[in-house]
């Protein structure tokens, strides 16, 4: 009997991979198909694989995805299923299994991995700006005057004539060396834009409760903290809408030595640690007006197609991928941080004994420094108004304060 499994991080098939067998070495009958997409054709191949009624049995699930699918009723709740009907979200990290809870109370996922923000560095770039990584230890920030975040983002910032962002003479207009990196406007979630920064403020999404439909980009937290953001185009600090384009590598731009510091997510890791001629650095991003640091909390999950004509099997490989047994074998590929802490634990053991330093991403988890990815019904709708208006914000055509009416018109899509 075969069980058709998809998912589209290239980086963590081999750990599926190895997943996949152990569990057919149990399961003997079962034989496991894994098809890998890249993540843009993933959610058409599936949504056109749903309307053909063709669908994996089991797939990997992102929260922003996941409300339209219960909706459609293509997904099967965990505890229906004889396999999984034990599933006890105390098991994972604090607040994955949450994130995976229909309005129904029902879980839709089965918690895999987890990943928080953290900012990755040219080291050199440190040494010959006269710094050092204990300079980008503790930092703080606010959307006032930016804190000793944006004095450190303005002395490694070079313009074409070598003067530093921070020295009389700069030219904001004609930079060489970027401050900061650029992933784009953000749309509606900013996770690794500027989510960070406006959670630091105490701000957050919605009432971060499972589907909540209120939006607070009306918020003047959220707003003073973009209008600070995008500040830093104006002041040379952040590469300008028209240079990096409406899809820009924030890595890319770390590589080639054209920005300094690039804000990413932990899944990136080992992107930035195979860049060649880079002495990499990983730090924390930087305490706000809360009083520490904030990073989005985001997980994905395996889910359970309803289309599947073998729903215990593929309920057996959904428990068996979220046991510990996978998620330390995934653990130990040193890609992700899986969402049980025996994972975790073998995540972090496998990049400490690789030099890499882990700690900026983990210990905000440890220390519950996090907020939710927003988690609601029409969430394509919202992105497709919020990604436009976010790009004429980058661009400078838009005010931040526009952004209450936006709000509104959002609102108005759960009345």
């Amino acid at each position: 009997m075969n069980l058709d499994y998809w998912m589209w991080d290239s980086a963590q098939l081999p750990g599926y991979q190895k997943c996949v067998d152990a569990f057919e070495e149990k399961h003997p009958d079962i034989n496991v198909r894994i098809t890998q997409y890249g993540f843009d054709d993933y959610w058409s191949k599936l949504t056109a694989s749903f309307v053909a009624e063709a669908g994996p049995d089991v797939f990997t699930n992102h929260v922003a995805k996941y409300p339209e699918f219960v909706r459609r009723d293509v997904l099967l709740p965990l505890k229906s299923l004889e396999a999984t009907s034990g599933f006890d979200p105390n098991e994972f990290q604090d607040g994955l299994a949450e994130l995976w809870q229909g309005p129904d109370g029902k879980q839709y996922g089965m918690p895999k991995d987890f990943d928080t923000v953290g900012l990755f560095y040219n080291k050199e770039m440190l040494r010959k700006a006269g710094m050092t990584t204990e300079d980008l230890e503790g930092l703080t920030w606010n959307p006032r005057n930016g804190g000793t975040f944006e004095d450190v983002l303005a002395h490694l910032t070079i313009d074409q004539n070598g003067v530093r962002g921070d020295e009389p003479g700069f030219d904001p207009n004609n930079v060489k060396v970027y401050g900061l990196a650029s992933a784009g406007s953000g749309g509606y979630d900013g996770q690794t834009q500027w989510s960070w920064l406006a959670g630091a403020t105490g701000w957050r999404f919605n009432d971060e409760k499972t589907w909540g439909s209120e939006y607070n980009y009306d918020d003047p937290r959220f707003q003073r903290t973009i209008k600070w953001y995008f500040s830093l185009v104006d002041k040379g600090y952040l590469p300008p809408f028209e240079k990096v384009g409406a899809e820009p590598n924030a890595s890319q731009q770390l590589a080639s030595g054209k920005a300094a510091i690039a804000a990413d997510g932990s899944w990136m890791i080992r992107i930035y640690e195979a860049m060649k001629g880079m002495d990499l650095g990983i730090a924390k991003v930087p305490s706000g007006p809360v009083g520490h640091p904030v990073s989005m909390y985001n997980g994905l999950a395996d889910s359970i197609s309803a289309q599947t004509e073998h729903p215990e099997d593929a309920a057996r490989l959904v428990d068996f991928l979220g046991s510990d047994q996978c998620q330390v074998i995934i653990g130990k590929e040193g890609v992700v941080f899986p969402a049980r802490p025996a994972g975790t634990k073998a995540a972090i053991e496998t990049f400490e004994s690789q030099g890499i330093d882990p700690s900026a991403f983990t210990e905000l988890v440890d220390n519950k420094h996090t907020m939710l990815f927003p988690v609601t019904d029409h969430g394509a709708t919202v992105d497709s108004i919020m990604q436009p208006v976010m790009d004429e914000i980058y661009i400078g055509t838009r005010d931040p304060s526009s952004l209450t009416k936006v709000n509104k018109r959002i609102n108005n899509l759960f009345e």
